[in-house]
């Protein structure tokens, strides 16, 4: 159907009957009513042959403009004109345009990018711009240059975010709706084939007309020259921005300081743009258009598909042109991951950086820059593959066991390495190690909800490495002939605690749990997950320093022995503070649950054992086993007929034990003050419970989640 074509024309030939169809009317009102007098109230009789309730949801009502998309245009407005209507009703300048009009123009489509970016569809946000639907027709210079830059920039942002492949649907939308992006033609598309210019082209254009602006700011009155400057900041922002996203999704090392200098540019124009946000033309108020001229909210309407409509409210100026400056940070602070030559760095920097929330085009340039060959590398990868080049990602695994653990295997010239069977054994389990390692770095890169779903996944592939990591454990330690090590087995366990960790903490974060079952989730973090932890960095410190000796003594011997190396002691400390906040928590949720002060699901409505099951269902084919929940019940029988006192005192202590280990530490972050924060005011909550304070009281105490994504504050209300 054409952009031109009224909607009715093109529906009258689905709804049109033909005369000769004849209908038998059956009436059921009296054998309706018969048969309800079986049903009790609130219940349905459904036949499987009739039209259903999925049926009904998914059906769409033609010509209701609330269920059908391309009706939503022709009730109560009138009919949106394209670029040439527009042009020739006098409604769209292509030429002798204001400089406060550009700059309406350009920071509205900057808001339109980033409503894109944020989930909507670019027929509803970027391409309502009329300007980008004939940009070869514009005569105006500077807007001709940007609206290129435009296609580019969407094509280079795509690209970037189609290569991580790191978003769901509520992420991103790359559909481009017949607007052809880049040098990829689609049928159907308003954009000339004589605009596909190069990068360097384009970037030259933004330059030139870059140039040009700053002349007119140089030689204008006051009020002309900082409208001048504001538009030249805005053109040069767009250049370094595309040209700083080009670098990155090409993953050229030798470019690093380049981006990072340009990134640091875009920075800087973004304060001048964000200062001079007033002096373009401002959308009209409760107009759903972004800019009085050059934008049409419906005119892309008929090209959505035949679904309950998406209301799109295009993100106000000020927010995306913050959004973008928060970006650039971002992106500049992605840049970093390319100095992490160490996996067991380069995962904790995922971690970290998945928990500032970072949006879809910041998370996917972070895997581009670490997970993707660089341009010298010719390595062919199957779609369904791990992103990175196998050979590169099964050296950095190697040399994240040796760093680890140091195994005999792994040393050179040991006569371990010489055994044709170790070696084999050892390259064929660091192999197949490459692709759960290489999702387990993309599954960092997707937003926190989904992060759950794809870490109970992939627990089920490290189930099975941890079996073949005995086996190599096995073969090495005879190779050898020393007593059995588990050199691989403590590497793995260290990543899958980190896993099972992250999995339980997210559903703290996604507040997926109710408070009456944050008793068995702590306890199972303080019990095991924090405490094998902990031994398992222990142990991995003690291979690797055995290793160490072991190497001393192969060069002479006699050397002075060196201090014992604790790479681990702050990540261990961490574990030891974490285990303790846990500790805490659980002594005093128990202590609320014998006074009554948690409520409790209905007995009629409550299976404990049951709940239990499900939450830790992912960790049962895993080591360490998972513990059961009869199990669980004997280990904490106990506490059940103990005082809650004592229970609020033995929290005290565990949070007081959190604080001590947090005050130890001499650089501390955001992380470390937060954690000390939160320990620091339960100790003192959990004090005056231990004293009597609202002794008598079952009002529920809170939770308050707001200065730490996990550990909660405790209010007493």
């Amino acid at each position: 159907m054409g952009d031109n074509d009224d909607y009715d024309d093109g529906t009258m030939d689905l709804l049109s009957v033909s005369p000769e169809v004849t209908y038998n009317w059956v009436d059921i009102t009296s054998d309706f009513f018969k048969y309800i007098q079986d049903l009790q109230l609130g219940e349905l009789l459904h036949d499987g042959h009739l039209f259903g309730l999925f049926e009904a949801m998914s059906a769409i009502e033609m010509m209701d403009p609330k269920m059908d998309a391309g009706m939503m245009c022709n009730r109560g407005n009138p009919k949106p004109l394209n670029f040439q209507q527009a042009v020739a009703a006098g409604k769209l300048k292509i030429d002798d345009l204001e400089p406060s009009e550009l700059i309406g123009i350009i920071d509205a489509t900057m808001a339109c990018i980033v409503s894109w970016l944020e989930g909507h569809s670019l027929a509803q946000t970027v391409f309502t711009n009329l300007y980008l639907h004939q940009p070869h027709l514009i005569i105006n210079k500077t807007l001709k240059a940007y609206c290129i830059a435009v296609y580019k920039l969407l094509d280079c942002i795509r690209d970037c975010i189609n290569k991580a492949q790191v978003f769901e649907e509520e992420d991103f939308q790359p559909m481009g709706y017949g607007y052809r992006l880049g040098s990829n033609p689609q049928s159907g598309n308003t954009y000339d084939a004589s605009l596909e210019v190069s990068e360097q082209r384009c970037i030259a254009m933004l330059r030139e007309q870059e140039e040009e602006l700053n002349k007119k700011a140089r030689s204008g009155e006051d009020e002309a020259n900082s409208l001048w400057s504001a538009l030249a900041a805005r053109i040069r922002f767009t250049r370094m921005f595309y040209q700083a996203l080009l670098l990155i999704t090409k993953r050229d090392s030798q470019s690093g300081a380049d981006c990072v200098a340009l990134l640091n540019g875009c920075s800087e124009m973004m304060k001048v743009i964000i200062k001079t946000a007033g002096k373009g033309t401002q959308p009209i108020e409760n107009s759903d258009s972004p800019n009085p001229m050059g934008f049409e909210p419906m005119i892309n309407q008929r090209l959505l598909p035949p679904t309950f409509p998406r209301y799109t409210r295009i993100k106000p100026r000020l927010e995306a042109l913050q959004y973008f400056d928060e970006q650039v940070t971002r992106l500049r602070h992605a840049w970093k991951i390319t100095s992490c030559t160490n996996f067991h760095t380069a995962l904790d920097f995922f971690m970290e950086f998945s928990r500032q929330r970072a949006c879809i085009l910041s998370r996917s340039a972070l895997q581009l820059l670490y997970l993707s060959p660089s341009p010298a590398s010719t390595a062919s990868l199957a779609q369904s593959g791990p992103p990175r080049p196998h050979h590169a990602l099964l050296e950095i695994l190697r040399d994240s066991v040796k760093n680890f653990v140091n195994p005999p295997a792994l040393t050179p010239k040991s006569p371990v390495v010489s055994t044709p069977q170790t070696r084999e054994f050892v390259e064929n389990f660091l192999a197949r190690c490459v692709r759960p390692f290489a999702v387990l770095l993309q599954v960092c890169g997707h937003n926190r909800a989904r992060q759950r779903d794809k870490f109970a996944l992939l627990l089920d592939e490290f189930a099975t490495l941890q079996d073949e990591a005995e086996s190599v454990d096995a073969v090495v330690s005879g190779a050898a002939g020393s007593g059995p090590r588990a050199y691989f087995g403590t590497w793995l366990l260290y990543h899958v605690l980190r896993v099972m960790i992250a999995y339980l903490l997210s559903g703290l974060e996604l507040e997926l749990y109710s408070v009456h079952e944050y008793h068995y989730i702590f306890w199972y973090l303080y019990e095991f997950l924090y405490g094998w932890l902990v031994s398992a960095l222990g142990r991995a410190e003690t291979l690797a320093n055995e290793g160490t000796r072991r190497s001393d003594a192969k060069r002479g011997g006699t050397r002075k022995q060196k201090k014992r190396s604790r790479p681990y002691a702050r990540e261990g400390l961490m574990c030891q503070v974490m285990q303790n906040m846990c500790g805490g928590y659980y002594k005093a949720l128990v202590a609320f649950k014998l006074q009554g002060k948690i409520r409790q699901p209905q007995s009629e409505f409550d299976n404990e054992a049951v709940r239990y099951k499900h939450r830790f269902a992912p960790l049962s084919v895993l080591t360490p086993p998972q513990v059961h929940y009869h199990e669980f019940c004997e280990m904490t029988q106990p506490l059940q007929y103990e005082n809650p006192v004592i229970l609020y005192l033995g929290g005290c202590k565990h949070f007081q034990q959190a604080r001590s280990l947090l005050e130890t530490i001499t650089t501390p972050d955001q992380e470390i003050t937060d954690l000390l924060k939160v320990a620091k005011t339960n100790f003192v909550v959990l004090k005056l419970l231990a004293g009597g304070h609202k002794r008598d009281s079952t009002t529920p105490p809170e939770f308050d989640f707001s200065v730490h994504r996990h550990f909660p504050i405790i209010k007493l209300v």
